[in-house]
């Protein structure tokens, strides 16, 4: 039996939107790895300004940006999983041979993207989570709620476990950690001329970063978090929350318990890793543990909130415009990677190390502007974005038609 990709007509406008929400506000956290050393990324005052303005935009993309994004767009990934199946499965066609093609295909788009671009790539590890999270895919709702909430803590206690054994640790150990933390000044020296270098230059740097990340990292957090919230994804679309099919009050309800009880946890850890001036022996390890599961909290009241917002307000620019940016959402990542590494990195502008966290947050700003302005207009000539038809081809093992006058 012949199969295509998901129609226009068959996407729910819910997803979509939120997708869109997810893929912008990822750009608010992925800048700052873009444009800073790693160590900021963790540790704000490895590196840079951390007074002022700087310090007061860091707090606001810590509690507002950090984690929430990628947690909505992990629990989208996993709704998407179920979906794409289960339409696959209404056709008559077995479902799992084109995921694990799809998967593989995912797979290669993120090595490129890491080794070629950016060594932040979060879709190896969305790519290696699908190839076992698919096992769970007939499970109901609540088991695949507690299934992925298991999953999800492992990353958790291995920190926390880390976090308490560093008084007992070899002093090699801790400086092997530190260098992450709050690197000396000859390897933030090295770091920045690296990226500030030649492409070739900067694969010297982005190489083994990019091996730690989709090896070590993954395997120690990155993986457990990403499956567990995928795993929550798909009970969350099986039982119909995603679609926006459940009331207005059950909707209202998950936006305040999710936002009053995440935001309260992340203020907590904030007040917390201030007052031990975010050491390596606190906040590194048992610092994090705040925001890590207040992230979560705090994406599912974005979800509920933003939901709230579709039903009562089902059209209008911005709604189109976000609808778009989520049907497009591989390539406005990607593109965002291309735009930001071109700013940043020497085979661009050069500007690696030089811009402040204020200045960053009116480039994304601006990146975000684009990518609603031009999504929704590309989408009047094309039926996909050019990464979404590029991947949709090698996943069907065939050119799909592009054009939006192009016949099915």
């Amino acid at each position: 039996m012949k199969t295509t990709p998901t129609q226009l007509s068959e996407r729910i406008i819910s997803l979509d939107i939120l997708r869109g929400f997810a893929i912008l506000g990822i750009l608010i956290m992925n800048i700052q790895s873009m444009s800073m050393i790693g160590a900021a990324y963790i540790n704000p005052t490895a590196y840079g300004d951390f007074t002022g303005i700087n310090k007061i935009v860091w707090i606001i993309s810590h509690v507002l940006a950090d984690s929430k994004f990628m947690s909505i767009f992990s629990i989208l990934f996993g709704a998407g999983v179920i979906l794409f199946t289960d339409r696959l499965k209404a056709k008559g066609v077995k479902s799992l041979n084109i995921h694990y093609r799809r998967t593989f295909w995912l797979l290669i788009i993120g090595l490129l993207h890491a080794y070629v671009l950016w060594y932040g790539d979060i879709l190896v590890a969305y790519a290696l989570s699908a190839l076992w999270i698919i096992l769970l895919r007939k499970k109901k709702p609540k088991t695949l709620f507690i299934v992925g909430a298991i999953i999800f803590s492992i990353g958790s206690i291995l920190y926390f476990l880390t976090g308490i054994s560093i008084p007992y640790m070899p002093e090699e150990a801790i400086t092997g950690m530190m260098e992450s933390w709050l690197p000396d000044t000859k390897t933030i020296a090295a770091e920045i001329n690296a990226y500030r270098s030649d492409f070739l230059t900067q694969m010297d740097t982005r190489i083994p970063e990019s091996i730690w990340m989709q090896t070590y990292l993954f395997f120690y957090f990155i993986g457990w978090r990403a499956s567990g919230l995928m795993l929550i994804g798909m009970g969350l679309y099986k039982s119909e929350i995603l679609s926006a099919k459940k009331t207005n009050r059950f909707y209202l309800k998950m936006t305040l318990i999710g936002l009053i009880f995440g935001f309260a946890l992340i203020l907590i850890g904030l007040y917390k890793n201030f007052e031990n001036n975010f050491s390596l022996e606190y906040s590194f390890f048992l610092g994090s543990q705040f925001n890590y599961w207040g992230s979560v909290l705090v994406a599912l009241g974005y979800i509920g909130l933003i939901i709230l917002l579709i039903k009562s307000f089902k059209k209008g620019w911005l709604a189109n415009s976000l609808k778009a940016v989520g049907q497009t959402a591989l390539s406005n990542y990607l593109i965002q990677s291309i735009l930001g590494t071109f700013i940043f990195y020497g085979h661009g502008l050069g500007l690696y190390g030089k811009v402040e966290r204020w200045q960053q947050i009116l480039i994304v700003i601006g990146i975000w502007i684009l990518q609603l302005i031009i999504s929704p207009i590309w989408l009047k000539y094309f039926k996909f974005g050019p990464f979404e038809w590029l991947w949709r081809s090698l996943t069907y093992w065939k050119i799909q038609p592009m054009r939006m006058r192009d016949t099915e």
